[in-house]
C-alpha cells in the first residue's frame, strides 16, 4: 500500500511539474512577443518620421538616412489620408490591383495594430497602418505548435503506459490460467483412479459413463486453460466435425427449449486450428447466444465456403445488440448480465484472432429479433 501511494505522489509530481515548466514556457514565450511587437511599433514610428522628412524638408536636405530607413522596412504598410490610400508598402500585387482585396487588407492591419499618426502640416494628417512581420507571425503560432507537442508527447506516454498495463494484465491473467490448470490437475488425476476402481468393481456402467464423461470434460478444460499465454500448436482438421462435436456437446446439456439447428457443407473443410481452443470458441459464443433468448429460443450454426474463406455464423433469436455496441462487446469486462465477468467474448476474440489469425465480429443484429456472430477463417492450403 505505501508503494502504491509513493508511486501515486510520484506520478503527481511530475504532472505538477510538467505543467509549471509548460506554463514558463508559454508565459516567456508571450513576453517575447510583447517585446518584439513593441519593437517593430519603435520601428514604425521611426519609418514615420523619415517619410515625414522626405516629404517635408527641401532638396538640399540630407536624406541618405531617412531613405534608408524607409528601404530597410519588411512589414506591410499602408499609409491613409483621411480615407484614401495614398502609400502602399511590402505588399503582394494581386492584393494592390484589387481594390476590394486592399481594403479588406487594409482593415486587417487596423486589426493588428493602432496606426501611427503623422502629422504632415497644419490640419493634415496621415495614418499609418502596419502589419506583423514574419518572425512575429512564427512566434505567434508557436505556443499552438509547443502545445500540439505536448499533447503527442502525453498520447504517446498514455499510450505506452496503458499498453503496458495491458500487458501485466494480460500475463496475471495468463499466469492465472496456468495456475488454475495445474491445481484441477491434481483432483483430477486422483478422479481418473477411482474411475477405474468403480469399472474393475463393475458399478453400473451407465454411471461410469456419466463419470467419464464428466472427467473427459474436466481434461479439455484443463488443456484449454494451459494453452492461453503459450503458443498453442494448430493442426489441420475439418472445421465442419471440430464444430460439429461442440456443437453436439452443448445440445445434449441444454434445455428443450431451445432448437438447435446445424448446417454445413457434407464435404470436409480443412483448416489450421487449434481444436481444444476452437471448441472453447463455439462454446463461448453459444453459451451467449443461449443467455441472450434466456434460454428459450432457435441457435443455429451455419458453416459457408467462399472460395478460400470459411463463415462460421452462430444464428440467435435473442435480445438483439445496439449498433453502437458491436465493437463494445469483444472488451474485456463488458457484460449486460447481472452476474458475468464479460471475458467470454474478450477471450474468444483473442482466440480466433491472435492463435487462428482469423477474424470475428457482429455480422448482423436487430433489437428483439436476433443476432448472428461470425467467424472467418482461411482454408488450410
Amino acid at each position: 500500500m505505501q508503494f502504491s501511494d509513493r508511486r501515486n505522489t510520484t506520478r503527481w509530481i511530475i504532472i505538477i511539474t510538467s505543467f509549471v515548466i509548460v506554463s514558463l514556457i508559454l508565459w516567456n514565450t508571450y513576453s517575447f512577443f510583447q517585446i518584439f511587437k513593441q519593437e517593430e511599433r519603435v520601428k514604425m514610428q521611426h519609418w514615420a518620421l523619415s517619410q515625414k522628412k522626405i516629404n517635408t524638408d527641401d532638396l538640399n536636405a540630407d536624406l541618405e538616412l531617412p531613405l534608408q530607413i524607409i528601404q530597410t522596412a519588411n512589414i506591410p504598410i499602408i499609409v491613409t489620408e483621411k480615407d484614401s490610400i495614398i502609400n502602399k508598402i511590402n505588399i503582394d500585387d494581386d492584393i494592390v490591383n484589387d481594390k476590394t482585396k486592399l481594403r479588406a487588407f487594409l482593415q486587417r492591419l487596423k486589426n493588428q495594430n493602432d496606426p501611427i499618426v503623422m502629422k504632415i502640416s497644419e490640419g493634415r494628417t496621415h495614418n499609418l497602418y502596419y502589419g506583423d512581420s514574419s518572425l512575429l507571425n512564427k512566434l505567434k503560432y508557436y505556443p499552438i505548435a509547443l502545445l500540439f507537442i505536448i499533447f503527442l508527447f502525453g498520447a504517446v506516454v498514455y499510450n505506452f503506459y496503458k499498453s503496458t498495463k495491458m500487458a501485466t494484465q494480460n500475463k496475471l491473467w495468463a499466469g492465472m490460467a496456468k495456475e488454475t490448470a495445474h491445481q484441477i490437475g491434481t483432483p483430477l488425476s486422483s478422479l481418473i483412479g477411482w474411475l477405474e476402481i468403480m469399472k474393475a468393481d463393475n458399478v453400473d456402467e451407465t454411471t461410469v459413463s456419466e463419470i467419464e464423461k464428466d472427467i473427459n470434460r474436466l481434461q479439455t478444460i484443463t488443456e484449454r486453460f494451459s494453452k492461453i499465454g503459450s503458443e498453442p500448436v494448430l493442426e489441420t482438421k475439418d472445421i465442419v466435425e471440430e464444430t460439429r462435436n461442440s456443437f453436439d456437446y452443448l445440445k445434449s446439456r441444454f434445455s428443450k427449449q431451445v432448437e438447435f439447428t446445424f448446417s454445413a457443407p457434407k464435404n470436409p473443410i480443412l483448416v489450421s486450428i487449434n481444436p481444444a481452443l476452437h471448441s472453447w470458441t463455439i462454446e463461448n459464443l453459444m453459451k451467449n447466444a443461449i443467455d441472450a433468448m434466456k434460454g428459450r429460443g432457435k441457435l443455429k450454426i451455419m458453416i459457408e465456403k467462399e472460395g478460400q474463406n470459411i463463415k462460421i455464423n452462430v444464428i440467435d433469436s435473442g435480445k438483439g445488440i445496439p449498433k453502437n455496441q458491436y465493437r463494445r462487446v469483444f472488451e474485456p469486462g463488458f457484460t449486460t448480465k447481472r452476474r458475468g465477468w464479460g471475458l467470454g467474448l474478450s477471450l474468444t476474440k483473442r482466440i480466433v484472432e491472435e492463435y487462428h489469425n482469423g477474424k470475428i465480429k457482429v455480422a448482423h443484429s436487430e433489437i428483439d429479433k436476433g443476432t448472428t456472430m461470425q467467424i472467418l477463417y482461411k482454408k488450410a492450403k
